[in-house]
């Protein structure tokens, strides 16, 4: 099982569409880039995201076989977030296979891994969001994101954002507990904390090479409700870029990983932000694994 999809082999269940892998697990089964075998849903109707041939990368890697499909995000030049009057990108919640998806509701440990590639003279501006976990109670963990404050202890979103230079960070909305504070912000190199629009954690921990694939993992350990004992966790390309524990996103057994939060986009809101030039993004090898 290749170490960039998977760092951590074990797993009780896992899906996997990767070129990367050679599903040495029996756990880990195959599966199409598929929206409907992966059950995305919630899709925006305004931003597609077309399976396409992705073009070769610029620079080689000795990780894994480049993906021969992914899915196309589009930004177009002034493109901001999908509100915008010129929406870029693409959004939509993605569970996974059936049976995954229906195990997610017991689990307490889950790792969730995916790839993607900037064109080549990729133009970073201030910064844009990319997929990561998602997970809370019922429909409350859902649009976890945009300075929400209704139901803030009961959705956890974790996805991650590129900076200039290419820079990344782990871009997360949690329940604003003292314990949340305190371990997200001492994340080197350097993380900046805001429970209204989320916490920029660990930026600048790694980097995004333009017309290069990188490979993405991220696990959540959920906490015991009235524990602060999860855990958060992030490789890129194999190697453990962010570990923090401490951290609490629960209150109640029922709140859960629901899977991937499938958004990307530039900004921000103000323009400011918005997309230099058209351009693209190619998001492939989407896989998932239970751990405990």
């Amino acid at each position: 099982m290749d170490k960039v999809l998977f760092p951590l082999p074990s797993a009780s269940k896992g899906f996997t569409w990767s070129t990367c892998t050679s599903l040495g697990s029996h756990s880990i089964i195959g599966v199409p880039l598929d929206d409907s075998v992966l059950n995305a849903h919630r899709v925006s109707s305004r931003t597609p995201h077309n399976l396409v041939v992705p073009p070769p990368p610029i620079h080689s890697s000795d990780q894994c076989i480049p993906p021969e499909q992914a899915w196309e995000a589009v930004y177009p030049k002034d493109s901001i977030n999908p509100t915008n009057k010129i929406p870029g990108g693409f959004g939509f919640y993605l569970s996974g296979p059936a049976d995954f998806r229906d195990s997610l509701r017991q689990a307490s440990e889950v790792l969730v891994s995916y790839s993607v590639m900037f064109q080549s003279d990729f133009e970073w501006k201030k910064g844009g969001k990319m997929p990561g976990i998602f997970g809370g109670e019922g429909d409350s963990s859902y649009q976890c994101s945009g300075g929400r404050k209704e139901d803030r202890c009961q959705c956890f979103s974790l996805r991650l954002m590129w900076r200039p230079d290419g820079k990344g960070e782990l871009y997360a909305y949690m329940p604003p507990t003292e314990e949340n504070k305190t371990s997200l912000l001492s994340v080197p190199p350097r993380s900046y904390g805001n429970f209204e629009y989320g916490f920029s954690v660990g930026r600048g921990s790694f980097n995004f090479l333009p017309g290069s694939w990188t490979t993405i993992a991220e696990r959540v350990k959920l906490n015991d409700p009235g524990k602060p004992n999860g855990e958060l966790q992030l490789w890129v390309d194999g190697t453990s870029v962010i570990n923090v524990a401490g951290l609490v996103y629960r209150e109640s057994l029922e709140s859960h990983v629901k899977g991937f939060h499938c958004q990307t986009f530039f900004g921000g809101h103000e323009k400011e932000w918005a997309s230099p030039k058209d351009q693209k993004a190619w998001f492939s090898n989407f896989s998932g694994s239970i751990l405990q």
